[in-house]
C-alpha cells in the first residue's frame, strides 16, 4: 500500500497540489488522468521519491518494493538487454554482483564464506535462479526476440528500448508499480499483452495514460487531477466520464433553477418594496434572496480543441494504387512487395509490430522516400495532407511566431483568419505569438493538425497522431476523423481510436500483407477464430 498524505506542491505562483490525500491499495489499478500540465507525471515522481513536495509525505508499507517505468531511453546504453531488465530489482542485481566478486577472490576467507551463504539464501528467496529466464519470458512476450537479449541497449531502436524498460518495470513482481504512459511506442499486440498482464497482476498499479481503451480495460479506479486537487473515483475511465458529465448536467440544472428563483425574487422586491401593504413580504423575499446559494460551477483545467477537416473538393473514383512496393533500410527489408488499392472515402488503419515499416510506407506515399522496387499512383483529383510521426523538422530552431508559422501553409494570409484557426486548437491571445521552437510535444501536434485543417485536403495520412496529446485532444481528433468525409490512411497504437475510425485494416507483416474490410475488433476476432481452427 502507498499513501500520499497532505501533499502540496507549488512552482512559483502556480499551485499544482494543495493538501492532496489519496491511498492506493493492493489488488487495484489506478488510472491517473488530467489535462496536459495538470501534474500527472509530477505526481508519479512524488510517489516514486524522485521529486520532493513542498509539504506532506508519501508512505509505503514497510518491506514493499516500488518499481517505476523509466523515461530515459539512454540511461542503460552501456548494459546488455537482459541485465537492464534484471536491474528492475536493484537488490537482486546487487546480490548477484556481490556473489560474483566474492567467488572471484583468490584469498577466500571464512568470513567470505558466511557472507556468501547469507547472500545465496536471500538470492534463492528472491527466485534468483529463475531471474534470467523470467526476464526472457517478459522480453519475448513484448516482442523482443532472443537474438536481441544479449545485445547492448545502445544497439536497439527506440521502440525496442521502450519495451525493454517496460520489462524492467514489470520484472520481479513489484509490490507497487508506477507506469507513466506505458503504451507509448508499443504496437497493438504488445499493448494487448500488457493489458492481460496487468489484469492478472495482484499488487498495486498506478498508471498515467492517454489511451482510453487501455484505461477502460485495466483500471479499477480513476484519480482525476483537476481544479487543483485529486479526486478518487471507483470504476474505469468510461464510468468516470459518464459520472462527471452527469454531475455537471445536474449542477447546471440546479444553477438554472436557482437563477430563475433569484430573478423572480428580484422582480418581486423591485415591484413591491415601496408598497406599504407588500413591504413585509418584500423584506422576507430579500432575506430569502440573500440566503439563496447558487453554487458556481468550477472552472475545469480541461480544454477541448475543435478539430474538423473539410476537403476543398471531392475526389474521384481513382484514389491510390500500390504495386509491389519494396524498401530496404539499414540492411533490413522493411517492405517486401506490398500491394493494395485504396477506394474513395475509406478509412484504413495500417497495423503491425514493425513501426519502421508503416512509417516507411507513408514516407514513400508522400514522396519523402523512393522505393527500391514497385510503384504507386495517386488519382489526379486527390489532394493530400501528411502528419509525420516525427515533426521535429517543422519546429526545431524555428524562430517564427505561431501566426507566421501557420501562414506558411495557409491560403488565408490575414492575421485575424490565422488567429481563428489557431484559436480552434487552443492557441488564443498571446499563445498565438510565441515562437514555434518553444512548443511542447502536445502543442506541436495541435499545430500540425491545424496545418492539415487549413490544407483542405481530401486525403489525410496520419502516422501516430495521438502521441503527446491529452485525452481531451485525442477525443476531439477522434471525433473529427470519424466525421471526415474524405479518405484516411493512418497508424495508431490507440485501440479505441482505431476501432471507432477504421472501416478497413491492413496489417503489414515481414512476408505478407493481411487486408480486411472490417473494423479493428472484427479483425482481431477473425484472427482469433483462424488461430482456433488451426489448433483443432
Amino acid at each position: 500500500m502507498i499513501t500520499a498524505s497532505n501533499i502540496s506542491l507549488q512552482y512559483g505562483g502556480r499551485v499544482l497540489f494543495e493538501r492532496a490525500n489519496v491511498t492506493f491499495s493492493a489488488g487495484n489499478c489506478y488510472g491517473v488522468i488530467g489535462a496536459n500540465g495538470a501534474g500527472k507525471s509530477t505526481f508519479l515522481k512524488i510517489l516514486s521519491g524522485e521529486l520532493e513536495p513542498n509539504k506532506g509525505e508519501v508512505l509505503i508499507t514497510p518491506g514493499e518494493r516500488l518499481s517505476v517505468l523509466k523515461q530515459d531511453h539512454y540511461a542503460y546504453d552501456e548494459y546488455d538487454v537482459i541485465r537492464t531488465v534484471l536491474m528492475g530489482n536493484p537488490r537482486l542485481v546487487e546480490i548477484m554482483d556481490q556473489k560474483e566478486a566474492l567467488y572471484a577472490k583468490e584469498d577466500f576467507t571464512e568470513e567470505d564464506g558466511l557472507l556468501v551463504s547469507e547472500l545465496e539464501a536471500e538470492f534463492a528467496e528472491m527466485d534468483g535462479w529463475s531471474a534470467e529466464s523470467d526476464a526472457e519470458i517478459l522480453l519475448n512476450a513484448l516482442g523482443i526476440d532472443n537474438e536481441k537479449h544479449t545485445a547492448q541497449m545502445r544497439a536497439l531502436d527506440g521502440d525496442d528500448k521502450v519495451k525493454v524498460l517496460l520489462a524492467q518495470a514489470l520484472f520481479g513482481n513489484p509490490d507497487i508499480l508506477l507506469l507513466d504512459e506505458p503504451t507509448n511506442h508499443l504496437d497493438l499486440a504488445a499493448i494487448q499483452w500488457l493489458e492481460d498482464f496487468l489484469l492478472d497482476f495482484e499488487n498495486t498499479v498506478i498508471v498515467v495514460s492517454h489511451d482510453r481503451h487501455f484505461l477502460n480495460k485495466v483500471c479499477t479506479h480513476i484519480v482525476d487531477i483537476d481544479y487543483g486537487k485529486l479526486e478518487l473515483y471507483v470504476g474505469n475511465y468510461d464510468f468516470w466520464y459518464e459520472y462527471t458529465q452527469l454531475a455537471q448536467r445536474q449542477l447546471r440544472e440546479q444553477n438554472k433553477k436557482a437563477e430563475a428563483k433569484k430573478k423572480e425574487l428580484q422582480e418581486f422586491i423591485a415591484r413591491f418594496s415601496a408598497n406599504a401593504s407588500k413591504s413585509k413580504q418584500a423584506t422576507s423575499r430579500k432575506k430569502l434572496l440573500e440566503s439563496l446559494d447558487i453554487e458556481a460551477m468550477p472552472v475545469s483545467s480541461r480544454r477541448y480543441p475543435f478539430v474538423a477537416f473539410k476537403p476543398d473538393r471531392e475526389a474521384g473514383n481513382d484514389m491510390l494504387t500500390v504495386e509491389n512496393l519494396t524498401k530496404t533500410i539499414g540492411g533490413r527489408k522493411v517492405l517486401d512487395h506490398v500491394s493494395f488499392t485504396i477506394r474513395p472515402n475509406e478509412k484504413v488503419a495500417f497495423i503491425g509490430s514493425d513501426t519502421l515499416a508503416k512509417t516507411t510506407l507513408f514516407q514513400i506515399l508522400t514522396g519523402e522516400l523512393e522505393p527500391d522496387e514497385g510503384g504507386f499512383k495517386w488519382g489526379v483529383t486527390t489532394s493530400r495532407a501528411y502528419f509525420p510521426s516525427d515533426n521535429a523538422a517543422f519546429f526545431d530552431g524555428c524562430e517564427l511566431s505561431l501566426i507566421d508559422w501557420l501562414r506558411q501553409f495557409s491560403r488565408e494570409q490575414l492575421e485575424t483568419d490565422i488567429r481563428g484557426w489557431l484559436g480552434r486548437m487552443l492557441f488564443s491571445g498571446e499563445e498565438a505569438t510565441k515562437k514555434a521552437k518553444v512548443l511542447s510535444g502536445g502543442e506541436r501536434v495541435r499545430c500540425m493538425l491545424c496545418k492539415m485543417m487549413v490544407s483542405g485536403a481530401n486525403v489525410l495520412i496520419l502516422d501516430e497522431p495521438t502521441n503527446h496529446l491529452d485525452l481531451e485532444s485525442i477525443t476531439a481528433l477522434n471525433n473529427g476523423l470519424i466525421s471526415f468525409p474524405g479518405t484516411l490512411l493512418f497508424t495508431s497504437h490507440d485501440h479505441q481510436f482505431v476501432q471507432t475510425i477504421a472501416d478497413r485494416i491492413i496489417e503489414i507483416l515481414p512476408d505478407r500483407v493481411i487486408d480486411r474490410k472490417e473494423t479493428y475488433d472484427e479483425y482481431l476476432a477473425s484472427l482469433a477464430e483462424e488461430d482456433l481452427k488451426k489448433l483443432r
